[in-house]
């Protein structure tokens, strides 16, 4: 065999040999990386809710009788004072003493709410001034540059709060004073049919207040009892949110955090701020038919109106509910995260190998969480890691 032919079968037999090797050498595992940022961190309780009228009335059949038609149609304007329906009362059975008593405690019973909805009114008024007294020293504190901003920024939200609380037990007081009037008004035609024996005279349903017509629920011409619903009366410009929320993730929410409400539709998003987190939890179950104990939390419009001014009673919105804010904060995707004798860890990427690093993070969100520990911006980290990806090995 000539020198050529040796080497041409050397070559060919290094070749082979070269391709057996690489063949049989572990091949890079494929990942997907992402980097290690710096930059503002916002944790949030997300969860859909929807719109009502923060005060609704429902007008009720002061006694028993005829009603006639009711003209009025859903989306109608009322004033106070103004005639909703025209009740024919029915002629009087025997009249004793044991119908008279009960009217007279109606009476007596709504006169009490009155004068419990006087001293709530009393006492948020008086909230109102110690919110507005403490408003007004933090500014003071504040022009002087020994408080911080954030303290500010609380007694602020919470005068808001304080009106929004006068204003509704101002409602409820002006409720009570019409429930007042009606019980009044019924003991006092009970008492003059039982000397006239019976009348047709028409009895006037009244507004108590001024807003717009919800719900028309008796239109038509009808025998009703005492107490039965006619219509809904409300204003409807007066919205807020209710958001039901795990009590488990309610424990990380107070009042005054600043809310985000999308309503769809491609609309820009609306700010919020929550009011109240209701003292009592309820049972829900899930689409999973899990028990799950939610309560509900009230959050108040901050945008101006005439951006959610198209909302009504009952509107579907998503809502995103801070409970944790931070400026600056180093991040790292939640993707990345698994769990290594009870610390955190992640793989990073260095040289086309992937290498094991223990972490320590702090608050956490759905997609990122805040790195106290171990990482530092523009580092790349495997997402979603396999089981493929150990220490050492080569990615690509």
């Amino acid at each position: 065999m000539t020198w050529k032919a040796r080497s041409s079968a050397a070559i060919i037999g290094l070749a082979i040999v070269g391709v057996l090797v690489w063949s049989l050498a572990p091949q890079p595992v494929e990942v997907e990386t992402a980097a290690v940022t710096r930059g503002p961190f916002r944790k949030t309780v997300e969860e859909d809710g929807k719109t009502r009228v923060r005060d609704r009335y429902v007008i009720a059949a002061p006694l028993a009788g005829r009603l006639l038609r009711i003209t009025l149609k859903t989306g109608d304007a009322v004033h106070q004072g103004m005639l909703l329906a025209l009740i024919v009362p029915r002629a009087p059975a025997l009249l004793d003493v044991r119908t008279e008593q009960e009217l007279t405690e109606r009476l007596g019973s709504a006169e009490a709410e009155r004068l419990h909805t006087i001293a709530v009114v009393e006492r948020a008024q008086a909230a109102l001034q110690q919110a507005r007294a403490d408003l007004e020293r933090s500014r003071k504190l504040a022009n002087k540059g020994v408080l911080a901003l954030d303290r500010l920024e609380h007694d602020q939200t919470e005068v808001e709060i304080k009106q929004k609380e006068l204003l509704a037990t101002q409602f409820d007081d002006q409720a009570a004073m019409h429930q007042v009037e009606m019980a009044r008004a019924a003991l006092q035609r009970f008492r003059q049919d039982a000397q006239d024996h019976g009348s047709e005279q028409q009895w006037e349903v009244r507004s108590p207040i001024s807003g717009r017509v919800l719900r028309v629920i008796q239109e038509s011409e009808a025998v009703v009892e005492s107490g039965t619903p006619l219509l809904e009366i409300a204003e409807p410009a007066a919205l807020e949110v209710v958001v039901d929320v795990l009590t488990a993730d309610a424990s990380a929410i107070a009042p005054g955090a600043s809310v985000m409400l999308d309503r769809g539709g491609g609309a820009p998003p609306l700010e919020g701020r929550v009011r109240l987190i209701e003292p009592a939890a309820f049972t829900k179950i899930s689409a999973l038919g899990v028990e799950e104990q939610r309560v509900n939390v009230i959050i108040d419009f901050v945008s101006p109106h005439d951006e959610w001014r198209n909302l009504g009673d009952a509107y579907r919105v998503d809502a995103q509910i801070t409970v944790l804010s931070t400026a600056v904060a180093i991040k790292v995707p939640t993707s990345a995260l698994f769990r290594i004798n009870r610390q955190w860890a992640v793989f990073t990427v260095t040289q086309g190998r992937a290498h094991l690093r223990q972490i320590r993070i702090g608050a956490r969100a759905e997609r990122e969480a805040v790195v106290e520990d171990g990482l530092e911006p523009d580092e790349q980290v495997i997402v979603y890691p396999s089981d493929a990806v150990q220490d050492g090995i080569r990615v690509k």
